[in-house]
């Protein structure tokens, strides 16, 4: 294998995904999934519900399916689904991106990631700004797309970037800040005054803006505040979300992209040779789904907020540090206090000791980094209440 030529091997270093005798190994997501199989473990590691989404919008795909939704849809999507993200826009945010021009439909946000930095990126010399920890499909496509991947790190407790380790990172190269807020493997939520820099240091330095915003009705202090909405950075920014994590419905991968016409087009026309289209049937039950009213938007982050409380308690009761997030599915505990010295290690040996799996936050880091991160593990509250309780017992158990 090692010997196959192509982008892969790039791709994979990126990732973090090459052993030190090159061979590659398999993401840590699916190692510990195997283990929470293996172990009968609990799983908190990877970031997916156990419970589904509104009827309502799982009987609309249903529906769709028996109407016959089954074939290739429109290239930007459905003008239903399309209509609804619109109208979503300027409910929750004053945005109304025009659903026949500024408006994208793609195979989750992962692949609206994927599209955009390829369409973007024009060379080696291009960097592309990312903050540290990082969701780590962006390393992964950031190699593949042949750019430089330039971090400002998160740290601990609160993961608020240095406004001054911001400024030096962003320079004449930069082609794309790549925004995640609220952010994952953290839980951070962006303070104003880093939003501002990041809008100010992209207009001085003539960098599109890319906003990775999945987790936008999971924030539990305060409403959700884009990137796009700041003065002067609509123009130069593309908005990425998806269905996955507001509806629970994290395998039918419909998400979207919004933004000035000219960006959208340019991220099209690298998305119709990626997927070409998707989710046929999925389309009209998203559409469905963002038009709900508006309580079950604040229902499904105060139920969340619950089982991050929730969670964040029985970590402190285990004999964790715990970082309370802002928003997001996730929460960072600090193992220091439970005698780890590596995250990896700690997770690994984590089910056996304690029957629940966690996933290390130095899966998140750069090689440079990550003793930054030694210690820190993430934890998934997305579960319900009683698989919580019952993690939570396990893990002050094993103290």
């Amino acid at each position: 294998m090692r010997d196959i030529p192509g982008a892969w091997r790039r791709t994979a270093a990126g990732a973090g995904l090459v052993g030190s005798d090159g061979s590659i190994h398999s993401t840590i997501f699916a190692e510990m999934s195997a283990l929470a199989a293996e172990t009968g473990a609990i799983n908190l590691g990877q970031g997916f519900p156990d419970e589904d989404g509104p009827p309502e919008v799982l009987e609309a795909a249903r529906e769709a399916i028996a109407a016959g939704a089954n074939q290739y849809p429109p290239g930007r999507g459905i003008l239903q689904l399309r209509s609804a993200i619109s109208e979503h826009q300027e409910r929750f945010y004053g945005l109304r991106p025009d659903p026949g021009s500024e408006v994208l439909v793609t195979a989750g946000a992962t692949e609206a990631l994927a599209a955009t930095l390829l369409a973007l990126v024009d060379g080696p010399d291009d960097e592309i700004v990312v903050f540290e920890p990082h969701y780590d499909s962006y390393a992964a496509v950031v190699a593949l797309s042949g750019a430089r991947l330039v971090t400002v790190p998160l740290r601990w407790p609160d993961f608020r970037p240095d406004l001054d380790e911001l400024r030096d990172a962003v320079g004449d190269r930069t082609r794309v800040i790549l925004v995640n807020d609220p952010h994952n493997p953290t839980g951070a939520v962006f303070p104003h005054e880093v939003r501002e820099e990041i809008v100010r240091l992209a207009e001085r330095h003539d960098a599109v803006i890319v906003t990775d915003e999945v987790y936008e009705h999971l924030v539990f202090d305060e409403p959700h505040v884009p990137l796009a909405t700041l003065p002067g950075a609509w123009e130069r920014t593309l908005t990425i979300s998806s269905a996955g994590k507001t509806f629970s419905v994290t395998g039918w991968k419909i998400g979207w992209v919004s933004g000035p016409a000219a960006l959208v087009d340019a991220v099209l026309t690298v998305k119709q040779f990626l997927t070409y289209v998707n989710g046929s049937p999925f389309q009209p039950a998203v559409a469905v789904g963002l038009r709900m009213d508006a309580g079950f938007f604040r229902g499904i982050a105060d139920s969340l907020s619950a089982k991050r409380d929730l969670l964040g308690d029985g970590l402190r009761s285990a004999g964790f540090d715990v970082s309370t997030p802002a928003g997001s599915y996730f929460t960072v505990a600090d193992a220091r206090a439970l005698g780890a010295t590596d995250a990896g290690a700690f997770c690994r040996e984590l089910p056996a000791r304690a029957g629940v799996v966690a996933i290390p936050l130095t899966a998140f880091t750069t090689s440079e980094r990550r003793a930054e991160y030694a210690t820190l593990v993430r934890f998934a509250a997305c579960k319900r209440v009683d698989i919580l309780t019952e993690a939570a017992a396990r893990l002050a158990g094993a103290r």
